[in-house]
């Protein structure tokens, strides 16, 4: 027996659904994937590249709102291929250019996709969320070595899920604990239950990633995200549930604190990491250090000295985003990060606070872009697909509202036309 249709329902509607059934789920799969990355090329790379080709190739639309960022990226790396020049032994230094090329593309894919079907701003978060939610779990159960093979979860005494690098996992996790942060204090009160289990799995492993940039970047992302929504939100009545569910949150953040520095190991590694100096940041070429000596020579060198040279010179790397975009990709390189930078964090503060669908998204991924940029001074973050992600986002946002001012300027344009041909009749 042959299914049929639904009155009123066209095969094209039905194919039409399919499709983005099937679309949605490939961009879910992808940011999945994007909490596992134990071995390179992990899975997500594979997986990106393929989907990104097959994409290209079935006609996905870079708009005008996309091409700057596109644009920039392509000049950031394409100062990375002139600092390559500057080397005397260029041997892998081709595969890491290409990675950060391909890092680019994916955010440029993800603010087209983004552009082209909003809905998948919500998609992204849950899925992100849930991805999260599984590599904490793991490092968590690694850290206690509940599980045969915990070691794998774990790096240097301290939880690292599915990464390679303690250092990328705590961040990767800030993001969605916003996310869940968000629903905390504007949810239904009913749905609480389903949010605070993920919350906690989330922030216990972010704790024990021992990582004091990923502590600083979610403390300082979620005060912002708090006082951003309390200054969005009218209502005294949503303002004073903010400020209790604020402070419930931190009253049951210390007293989980407290419990976890009994056991065993943890205070010590606690105290160890907590410090704001380390010894290989105040070194006599420590971190710092290192700083001043790499700014000094940029200015000798203005096409770079060549990706990952700095760290073959001085032992360690730039540990510096700037500073990693002047020596790794040159004054244009460096030119061209700057204005991506810049540009994405002015427009999308103009739009952060609009009425739009996508704005709960749009809040949460921009402060958490803000953050990583910010830990990007003291950190290398070129490489972390994470962080395209949220510039994806925060560019498909963009996009959006661009096109939503392309659209209403033709449709005024179309009614001055029409008056003006009234008149004329």
């Amino acid at each position: 027996m042959s299914a049929t249709l639904q009155p009123g329902v066209t095969a094209e509607a039905v194919n039409a659904k399919t499709v983005a059934l099937i679309a949605s789920g490939a961009v879910a799969l992808g940011v999945a994937l994007s909490g596992f990355v134990i071995r390179e090329p992990a899975p997500y790379e594979l997986y990106m590249a393929a989907l990104i080709a097959v994409w290209a190739l079935l006609g996905l639309r870079i708009s005008r709102g996309v091409v700057p960022l596109l644009i920039l990226l392509v000049t950031f790396n394409i100062g990375g291929a002139l600092a390559m020049t500057q080397m005397a032994d260029i041997s892998g230094t081709p595969l890491y250019l290409m990675v950060s090329l391909f890092l680019g593309l994916t955010s440029v894919f993800y603010a087209a996709v983004l552009e082209r079907d909003p809905s998948l701003f919500k998609l992204i978060f849950v899925i992100w969320t849930l991805a999260a939610t599984v590599t904490s779990a793991l490092g968590i159960l690694g850290y206690f070595n509940l599980v045969p093979g915990a070691s794998l979860f774990t790096l240097y005494g301290r939880a690292s899920g599915a990464f390679q690098d303690p250092n990328v996992f705590g961040p990767y996790l800030v993001p969605p604990a916003l996310f869940l942060l968000h629903a905390t204090l504007t949810g239904r009160i009913s749905r609480l239950p389903f949010v605070a289990l993920p919350l906690l799995v989330i922030l216990g492993g972010l704790f024990l990633s021992f990582s004091r940039g990923a502590w600083g970047l979610f403390a300082a992302t979620a005060i912002v995200l708090t006082a951003a929504l309390f200054i969005q939100t009218q209502s005294g009545r949503v303002r004073l549930r903010i400020v209790v569910m604020s402070l419930l949150g931190l009253l049951m953040m210390a007293i989980l604190l407290i419990i976890i520095l009994q056991l065993p190991g943890v205070a010590e590694l606690f105290t160890t990491r907590a410090q704001l100096v380390q010894d290989y940041d105040g070194a006599r070429l420590g971190r710092f250090a290192r700083y001043a000596i790499g700014f000094s020579l940029a200015l000798e060198k203005p096409l770079g000295i060549g990706p990952l040279v700095f760290g073959q010179l001085y032992s360690e790397d730039t540990h510096n985003i700037w500073l990693k975009a002047l020596m790794d990709y040159g004054w244009l390189g460096f030119v061209s990060w700057l204005t991506l930078m810049l540009w994405t964090i002015a427009a999308g503060f103009r739009i952060l606070f609009r009425d739009r669908p996508w704005q709960p998204f749009l809040l949460c991924a921009y402060i958490a872009f803000l953050g990583h940029l910010a830990l990007g001074s003291v950190i290398d973050i070129d490489h972390w697909r994470h962080f395209y992600l949220l510039l994806g986002l925060v560019w498909g946002a963009i996009a959006l509202e661009y096109r939503r001012g392309m659209t209403a300027r033709r449709h005024l344009e179309a009614g001055r036309q029409q008056i003006l041909n009234y008149a004329e009749d």
